[in-house]
């Protein structure tokens, strides 16, 4: 008897453990804000009006430069691109690092096309590392409450 409700209560705390975890991961926004690593990207987003819609149901794949990747641009780049002159513009390119639905690394293949939400397609190749459009994937599979993120290590440009 004791042995049965020991199980009963184990299965219980670790069923409601997983729920609580669930509930308590981050949006995409929000977990980009808090790596710490996205200030541009997320400087970019919310200059663009696009937090709101990364904060919604999704789910969404983001291919999320890092601020590295956005200081490798020309000089001068993204201080054009937030201009408010420029709002269509830096929403096509950030539209064109997002797919809907939720594509988890294991979901990749070589020579993968996949459409992004700006409606190019983005070229995912899985050999000798993965990349986006010639960006490396340097961290995959950061699942949030609404999608997934994986960091590149590039800004990746509609064609």
């Amino acid at each position: 008897m004791f042995r049965r409700t020991y199980l009963a209560l184990t299965a219980a705390a670790v069923v409601s453990g997983t729920t609580a975890f669930a509930m308590d991961k981050k949006d995409i926004v929000d977990t980009a804000v808090e790596a710490g690593s996205f200030t541009t990207l997320v400087a970019a987003v919310q200059a663009a009006g696009l937090v709101d819609t990364l904060k919604g149901d999704g789910p969404f794949t983001v291919f999320a430069p890092t601020d590295e990747a956005f200081a490798a641009l020309p000089e001068g780049t993204v201080e054009d691109l937030l201009k408010p002159e420029n709002k269509d513009k830096l929403t096509a390119i950030l539209t064109y690092h997002v797919v809907a639905g939720k594509v988890m690394s294991g979901d990749l293949s070589n020579d993968m096309m996949a459409e992004t939400v700006q409606g190019g397609k983005v070229t995912i190749m899985t050999e000798g590392g993965v990349t986006v459009d010639g960006a490396n994937v340097v961290t995959a599979d950061i699942e949030t409450s609404n999608g997934v993120i994986h960091v590149i290590d590039g800004v990746i440009m509609p064609k």
